[in-house]
């Protein structure tokens, strides 16, 4: 994290959170006075050069705050006595969101496991075992024969023998680890083993619903998510609802040939996961991207074109901010 801070009659402070920043370059787009310089951002993604993705001159900054209130991913902050401007009536506000319904959600992770940003943590509690399959299984002393066959054929390691100078004299079972799959009782050669399954997954006895089911919480990082919908499109019950910062699309100048596997810079920087080489050139998957222009910076044929409709920032009071913020708009 880096900061501007100047004070005077007010306390004025920039913060740049590096860990947010995806590198679309619209805080150097807007700036008044061209204090934010975007670096390399293609070297950047790839690892090749340990640097941030904005460089914010210190001396021309005049710290308006145009830039926080710019960036839809919360990489800049900007506070007026230590107040974030997020906060204050005057100021615009992002109306794009990110939620995860906890009634409707049934913690299968699987939002956690797309997110491209590390935003989402499901911690989840799962039934007892034993809630799950019950049964009884004992084996017959008289009857066995001191074969070892269960216990070398369960699946669940729950049978154990005890040997002595090389012969068995002992079997147990451990009900804490058997499923009660019944393998053991059809392999036993001497029909020693007795075992029945309560509740089996092919029985037909349902479990009751308050035996299976699996509570926990889930957390969605405000400041991580980048709002591109990755969790609503892998949630298989639509618990997950995205409002986009941007509305748009992304087209390919008429005459572009993408090099495809032999660049890839498109790709190595979209934030969203949202862009694949597919058949040596480049599919846009519309449906989690952003619209945040990362990908037309890096290209270095200049063939993408980000084409945004509508912005959802609101309360834009200043003429000349609505002046220098629709031009992020086409």
């Amino acid at each position: 994290m880096s900061t501007v801070e100047r004070n005077g009659d007010q306390i004025r402070s920039l913060n740049y959170l590096t860990e947010n920043c995806v590198g679309c370059g619209i805080c150097s787009d807007i700036c008044p006075t061209t204090a934010i310089k975007l670096n390399p951002i293609l070297p950047i993604a790839r690892g090749l050069l340990k640097m941030d993705y904005i460089n914010i001159n210190e001396d021309d900054c005049a710290l308006c705050g145009l830039c926080a209130s710019a960036c839809p991913f919360s990489a800049l902050e900007f506070a007026i006595n230590d107040k974030n401007i997020k906060y204050m009536e005057e100021y615009p506000k992002w109306t794009h969101n990110s939620s995860i319904d906890d009634d409707t959600c049934i913690y299968c992770g699987a939002c956690e496991i797309a997110c491209p940003r590390d935003a989402i943590n499901v911690a989840r509690t799962l039934p007892q075992r034993k809630d799950l399959v019950t049964g009884e299984i004992s084996i017959e002393d008289e009857k066995c024969i001191s074969c070892g066959i269960c216990e070398e054929i369960c699946p669940a390691e729950a049978i154990t023998t005890k040997r002595d100078q090389k012969q068995i004299s002992d079997i147990k079972v451990d009900e804490n680890k058997c499923v009660y799959c019944l393998i053991c009782k059809r392999i036993c050669p001497a029909d020693a083993i007795k075992a029945v399954c309560r509740i089996c997954s092919y029985g037909e006895q349902d479990l009751d619903p308050k035996d299976t089911e699996i509570t926990g919480n889930i957390i969605l990082s405000e400041y991580s998510c980048i709002n591109c919908g990755w969790c609503q499109e892998v949630c298989p019950v639509d618990a997950a609802e995205i409002t986009k910062p941007f509305e748009g699309e992304i087209v390919f100048q008429e005459d572009f040939e993408c090099k495809g596997e032999t660049c890839h810079a498109c790709e190595d920087v979209c934030p969203c996961n949202a862009i694949k080489i597919e058949d040596n050139k480049s599919v846009v998957n519309s449906k989690v991207c952003v619209l945040c222009g990362a990908c037309a910076k890096a290209c270095p044929q200049n063939g993408i074109i980000i084409n945004r409709y509508k912005m959802n920032l609101e309360n834009i009071r200043s003429k000349s901010w609505q002046r220098i913020l629709s031009g992020l708009v086409e």
